[in-house]
């Protein structure tokens, strides 16, 4: 065989034996990824089940007469039951995680009621992504809108029975605490019940009507003042709602 076949022979196999190494390369690559997601996806569910499992025994457990108690264990009740449907449905990390979120959610409803019912409220839980920057009420807030008195304030009582833990409305800040009533949920809505929200969020919270009485990370995010009401209301209704609203992925919850 002359040499420039030689050669030609061996640059053939050369480049036969680097196609080879660069293909079982990449089936390595792609059989760790397949591994490693097939992982972080069996941790995020476990991850999820063990919070929605610690919501459910609270659920099962607690129990009281007081206004306050019965509102914060509805609530805890309502994301333990969303929490189900969103893990009978998760396929992905994204929505494992939103289920966590809403499992979490309620466990913040059940420290709530045990506050309320004066007990432990147990242990520190994680942060809620929907309520970052929220900050918490820390003094009684009272006010008239269109008639009718709003209070809110740190502590559960007979006229603030309705537990929010922090969230934006509208793309508004609204601090964890108790309220009179549950006017964040007619904010969620449309029309004239948006506008209520609105005015009610601006009453309580915004600068201009004085303290805001909510901690200096949430006033540093600033509510806006009450003439901004027209424009959001009138600007906004078609908007995202935004904040911890898991409708993309499963079309429930309320923040």
């Amino acid at each position: 065989m002359a040499a420039g076949g030689y050669v030609g022979v061996v640059e053939l196999l050369l480049v036969v034996l680097l196609v080879v190494v660069l293909g079982g390369a990449l089936i390595w690559w792609r059989r760790e990824r397949a591994t490693r997601q097939a992982r972080d996806l069996a941790d995020v569910r476990a991850d999820a089940r063990r919070w929605y499992e610690r919501l459910g025994g609270q659920v099962m457990n607690l129990g009281g007469e007081d206004p306050a108690v019965r509102q914060a264990l509805a609530d805890a009740a309502e994301r333990y039951h969303a929490a189900g449907s969103q893990l009978e449905q998760a396929q992905t990390v994204t929505q494992y995680r939103l289920a966590r979120e809403t499992a979490v959610e309620g466990l913040t409803y059940i420290r709530a009621a045990r506050l309320a019912l004066g007990i432990d409220p147990g242990p520190d839980l994680p942060p809620l992504a929907a309520a970052s920057g929220a900050g918490q009420l820390t003094v009684p807030r009272q006010v008239q809108v269109q008639g009718q008195t709003f209070k809110a304030g740190p502590q559960p009582g007979q006229d603030t029975p309705y537990y929010y833990p922090g969230g934006q409305v509208r793309g508004r800040p609204v601090p964890a605490g108790w309220y009179s009533t549950p006017w964040w949920k007619t904010a969620l809505g449309a029309g004239v019940g948006v506008l209520g929200g609105l005015l009610i969020a601006d009453a309580l919270f915004s600068p201009s009507f004085g303290d805001p009485g909510y901690d200096a990370g949430a006033a540093a995010q600033g509510v806006g003042d009450p003439g901004d009401v027209g424009a959001d209301s009138g600007g906004d209704f078609g908007g995202d709602f935004g904040g911890g609203d898991f409708g993309g992925d499963f079309g429930g919850g309320d923040f």
